[in-house]
């Protein structure tokens, strides 16, 4: 399969960038998390008014999570369903109509202020359906069953952008509707089970390649599929009950268990590897937002609501998807898997942009000054991203190290 895939990748002739599909979307994905977070900082600042049918807030919470997010996961799907199923991949101009696609999504949204609701939900929607029957179609093709369930999260996801259009449409504050918690939770759902699969894997690899007999634990043990369940159930429950105390005790039980899922993957073996270190690190905040939304559920007033959410949305979410997208680039383009200085300083960064969302969060009176910080290092991260990254993308394999 491996020799199909490369050659598919070889006879294409048109640019690099639609050869593979990690390359579109990831520099795309990156971009506009840059481009869409200066474009919130000035709103903020009362510069810029966005001519969006959505309110500001709820534009902004969108394009990060079903825009910026959509984009990493087509982009990391796309690349490992061909794996995954022994079938080829999107290669080319059909891969080229998928991004147009999303930058239509994009545009969509928005200018959604001049246009019916229903059509610019049409045209964002459009994108994720047409990318779930394309992976869809492999699945099955392929017989690979085992994953219909990364298709299934996908189509939650899919449908929690659905129902976000519709409560905007209806004139709701859709920052905080069950849209957003269950496009979120799907989200949260995807990073927990492939992360359950390739964080213990690499850190395995790598331990090993280093020597080292002390290895994690195997992934998809008993326990890890108890724990899925548990997570699974908390974000029904948050989705659906978001200010229930159940909820919050749920979610504080949530974060122990997968606090103890994430230490038995050894992650602090892995310290001198940032490459690897950063996945553990991404996966902390799947805890670290269970605890904290769970605690403001019960104690409200202790990090604000969005301060604890964003430690899923920039932390998990963030975090995550930056550490895959630089992994798997490098692997992608040949280079070598470690991380140089100025990945490191990317991870950095954005750990910076999500503590100071937090901050802001739990510090009210010091907010505008937390979230101009996290902006801009948002900003930084994902701009560093693609002046670090871009040309790897943007190149063929094998020219200038690619």
């Amino acid at each position: 399969m491996t020799q199909t895939t490369i050659e598919q990748v070889r006879r294409w002739r048109g640019p690099a960038v639609l050869s593979f599909g990690f390359r579109p979307f990831f520099l795309v994905s990156a971009l506009w998390a840059a481009l869409a977070m200066g474009v919130w900082l000035l709103v903020l600042a009362g510069h810029v008014l966005v001519p969006t049918a959505f309110d500001p807030v709820s534009w902004h919470a969108h394009e990060f999570l079903f825009g910026y997010l959509g984009a990493a996961i087509a982009g990391f799907l796309l690349t490992a369903v061909p794996n995954w199923t022994g079938r080829l991949p999107l290669v080319g101009w059909r891969l080229g109509g998928l991004v147009a696609l999303w930058l239509a999504g994009r545009f969509a949204v928005v200018t959604s202020g001049q246009v019916s609701p229903v059509i610019a939900a049409l045209v964002d929607l459009a994108f994720p359906v047409v990318l779930a029957g394309a992976l869809a179609r492999e699945i099955v093709a392929g017989r690979n069953w085992r994953n219909l369930v990364v298709l299934g999260m996908l189509a939650v996801f899919t449908l929690g952008n659905a129902l976000f259009h519709w409560e905007a449409a209806r004139g709701g504050y859709a920052a905080s509707g069950m849209g957003l918690r269950i496009g979120l939770g799907a989200a949260i759902m995807m990073i927990a089970v492939i992360g359950g699969r390739i964080i213990p894997s690499f850190t395995r690899n790598w331990l090993a390649k280093g020597g080292t007999t002390a290895l994690p634990a195997p992934p998809m043990q008993r326990l890890d599929r108890a724990v899925l369940l548990v997570l699974l159930v908390t974000l029904l429950s948050w989705a659906f009950f978001p200010s229930a105390q159940a909820t919050g005790w749920l979610l504080l039980f949530t974060g122990a268990l997968h606090l103890v899922r994430l230490v038995r993957w050894r992650g602090l073996a892995t310290l001198t590897e940032p490459l690897v270190a950063v996945l553990h690190a991404g996966y902390l905040f799947v805890p670290l937002g269970a605890l904290a939304l769970g605690l403001e559920i019960l104690r409200p007033g202790t990090l604000g609501m969005g301060g604890a959410q964003h430690l899923w949305m920039g932390g998990a979410v963030g975090l995550m998807t930056l550490a895959v997208m630089t992994r798997a680039t490098l692997g992608h383009t040949g280079r070598p898997l470690s991380a140089d200085a100025g990945t490191v300083a990317v991870y950095w960064v954005l750990a910076v942009a999500v503590a100071a969302r937090v901050a802001a969060g739990a510090s009210p009176g010091l907010a505008g000054p937390f979230h101009a910080v996290s902006g801009v290092a948002w900003m930084a991260a994902f701009g560093g991203f693609c002046i670090l990254y871009g040309p790897l993308l943007l190149r063929p394999r094998g020219m200038g190290g690619a």
